[in-house]
């Protein structure tokens, strides 16, 4: 696989530079290392400051949702590897306006041991936290252990609500609270068609047959709930869609937002193929779209496949993802 860059052992760090080279407006680093991003105008005094953090290799996923109306802060590990508890604390301390901050992530283990540390490590700075945790990925887990999903592409829901309930000045429990509503009223699956390569080995994360599909396939590669032969995009939509409909309970005449997410190879016309198929199948069963997002929004590297996630909306879910925000990747006017 032919890959533009460098040293694979600077990929994260030149890639980082470069997108504070193009966008010095909206983030910076609060210090020397290149790992900790932050809003170009953080702290914001008297708010609540929300950090991330995880692996690299999801653009733009985590560190492309860090600006006005999402996250404050994002600590960087390397290709699908944790940031360290130093890190995530570096990006507490540059974002702490005086009003706490959320920690808000994907549950997987290494973010959520780090992360946990530097809960204790900003206590004795006096920084009050609290975490919440994405977790739509219904193929991880069933629904009796959905506290144990792992976090995929629903959590771009959750930086919406909890960055505009920040903007607007909630405390860090009201802020906290509509984080994990938001968790718990989302739900994500998705399929692999071809895996990533990652860029220090040149080696593929997971085999897949040609011919074949994976579906449920986590955005590192890891294991679906099963593999079949390649279908159509109507026949993976409905497999999605019927999925997702059902974990969440989704009654007609619910509302719902649709996030139609590449995962890296993904040409965006086929997901445009994808969204119509859902649009209709949601339609058919009396489920109402009033937001749609379609494109790339957390990726794999270079893996081919995508992902559908539903949010079921309320007056109050719809009014956060429709405040305003934004950051290099993402706009809401």
């Amino acid at each position: 696989m032919k890959k533009i860059i460098n040293d694979p052992g600077s990929f994260v760090d030149e890639f980082v530079e470069g997108i504070l080279l193009a966008h010095p407006d909206l983030v910076r680093t609060p210090g020397d290392d290149l790992r900790v991003l932050v809003r170009a105008d953080a702290p914001q005094r008297g708010k609540v400051g929300i950090v991330t953090g995880g692996g690299s290799g999801h653009l733009p996923l985590f560190k492309g949702y860090v600006g006005k109306g999402l996250c404050s802060g994002v600590a960087i590990g390397n290709v699908f590897s944790s940031p360290s508890s130093e890190q995530i604390l570096a990006a507490t301390r540059a974002v702490d306006g005086g009003a706490g901050v959320l920690y808000l992530y994907g549950n997987y283990g290494g973010d959520v041991f780090n992360f946990d540390l530097a809960v204790d490590l900003a206590e004795l700075d006096d920084i009050p936290t609290r975490t919440v945790l994405g977790r739509d990925d219904v193929a991880s887990q069933p629904k009796e252990r959905k506290h144990d999903r792992r976090g995929v592409a629903g959590i771009l829901f959750a930086y919406k609500a909890a960055g505009a309930a920040a903007e607007r000045g909630d405390s860090l429990e009201e802020v906290a609270a509509i984080a994990e509503d938001i968790v718990e009223h989302t739900a994500t699956m998705g399929i692999g068609l071809a895996p990533t390569i990652m860029p220090t080995t040149g080696k593929p994360s997971f085999e897949l047959p040609d011919g074949e599909m994976e579906i449920g396939i986590g955005i590192h590669g890891e294991p679906g709930i099963r593999r079949v032969p390649l279908e159509t995009a109507d026949e993976i939509a409905e497999h999605l869609v019927q999925a997702l409909v059902g974990d969440l309970g989704l009654p007609s005449g619910a509302r719902v937002a649709v996030l139609v997410n590449g995962l890296g190879a993904t040409p965006l016309e086929e997901l445009y193929v994808l969204y119509r198929k859902t649009h209709q199948l949601l339609t058919a069963r009396g489920i109402q779209i009033a937001k749609n997002y379609i494109g790339e929004y957390a990726t794999s590297l270079e893996m081919a496949g995508a992902s559908i996630s539903l949010l079921e909306l309320n007056d109050e879910r719809l009014a956060l993802l429709d405040a305003p925000a934004t950051s290099p990747f993402f706009q809401e006017h």
